[in-house]
């Protein structure tokens, strides 16, 4: 069986509305899900009743994203962050959006933001 990620697609109606409200601070714009885990098997990730966008980090050097609550917590099963990468500058990877979170942390919204989440899997390159 092939690899998959597991996790979270965001709603393509959503996310333009997203792009609108939290411009993209680099050319490469990501901002399509949020990471569960990497190599797991089952089909899809639990179910959630609440997502939302709690703030976003930046390193100012080409890494955008977006930190994410699902259900009262943004922390992940790895110990990382659950997040969406938002945008990056050409270069630079979606993965590094993890290194950046751990490294820089994050500037928190007024308000967070709801977010409508599909559960999914895909493998990598999908």
């Amino acid at each position: 069986m092939a690899t998959k990620i597991l996790g979270w697609k965001l709603d393509r109606f959503e996310r333009d509305a997203l792009l609108q409200r939290f411009p993209p601070a680099y050319e490469v714009v990501v901002c399509d899900h949020v990471t569960l885990k990497f190599g797991d098997r089952r089909p899809f990730p639990p179910e959630h009743e609440r997502a939302e966008i709690l703030g976003f980090a930046n390193d100012r050097e080409g890494v955008q994203a977006a930190i994410v609550e699902i259900d009262g917590s943004s922390a992940r099963p790895d110990g990382g962050a659950s997040h969406i990468t938002w945008s990056l500058a050409p270069g630079r990877t979606a993965k590094e959006s993890n290194d950046v979170i751990a490294k820089l942390g994050w500037a928190p919204l007024p308000v967070a933001m709801p977010l409508h989440l599909q559960p999914a899997s895909w493998s990598p390159g999908d």
